[in-house]
């Protein structure tokens, strides 16, 4: 009995060490995939520029900027006006005229979250322990009838992104996210595919998302330009003069 018991032990912790590696096996081939490592961290700044049409059929035109290692300003223009959201590295703020406030203001703990994962500038997976996250490996998983490999990444703030692979070429191909605010959980699925390279570096052009339970309220984002290690402000990112008064 007892030598049986330590057989038993000996394979569980085995398959436990091959769970976890197949996970970092993971990363390491994603990571790849994208390009490897070095053109990765080769890019300093990131422009692009792009098309977004929403569940109502209307149509605006987005924009993002970042620079490393966590700064991130996006903006959406539509009837003439345009939304700002910014993040400096350390304070998110938003000027939103379509709520009627035009002023700069703070933003709330609701949509920083979302900035937070924005201005990872290489994504939760490069470097994840560096950043205090874990993933996990859950296996195979189905996307719209397709084969994918699906990790989970636990942030350092406890929000939960689910990352769904292509086997074949290990790029993401959906990503599901869950953050926890205040004892209640948003949850928003994004469908990324249109791969085209950048500097060395894949990045989709094709962005669908919204809600994960309501298909009606998704958007798509075809983007139409990406430029990389380009001029980028830091006062294009700083909390404007108004709010540090």
């Amino acid at each position: 009995m007892r030598t049986r018991l330590v057989v038993v032990f000996t394979v569980l912790c085995l398959s436990l060490c091959a769970w976890s590696q197949s996970a970092d096996d993971l990363v390491s081939k994603n990571i790849q995939a994208k390009g490897g490592m070095d053109k990765i961290k080769a890019i300093q700044t990131y422009r692009s520029t792009g098309k977004l049409v929403g569940g109502g059929g209307f149509t605006a035109v987005v924009g993002q900027e970042g620079m490393r290692p966590n700064q991130v300003r996006e903006t959406f223009a539509l009837q003439g006006m345009t939304a700002v959201t910014a993040y400096d590295g350390s304070t998110g703020w938003q000027i939103q005229p379509f709520g009627g406030r035009k002023d700069p203001e703070f933003m709330g703990e609701d949509d920083m979250r979302d900035m937070l994962i924005d201005a990872d500038f290489d994504g939760p997976l490069v470097d994840y322990k560096a950043k205090g996250n874990t993933v996990e490996y859950l296996g195979h998983d189905v996307v719209d009838g397709d084969d994918a490999l699906r990790l989970k990444v636990t942030l350092k703030d406890g929000d939960i992104i689910y990352y769904y692979l292509d086997p074949d070429t290990f790029l993401e191909i959906r990503k599901e996210t869950q953050e926890f605010i205040r004892g209640s959980v948003k949850e928003t699925v994004s469908d990324l595919g249109s791969y085209k390279p950048v500097n060395g570096v894949m990045y989709p052009f094709s962005i669908a998302s919204g809600p994960k339970n309501d298909p009606t309220q998704w958007q798509t984002i075809t983007i139409e330009k990406i430029e990389v290690n380009v001029p980028v402000e830091h006062a294009e990112f700083a909390v404007p003069a108004s709010l540090k008064k």
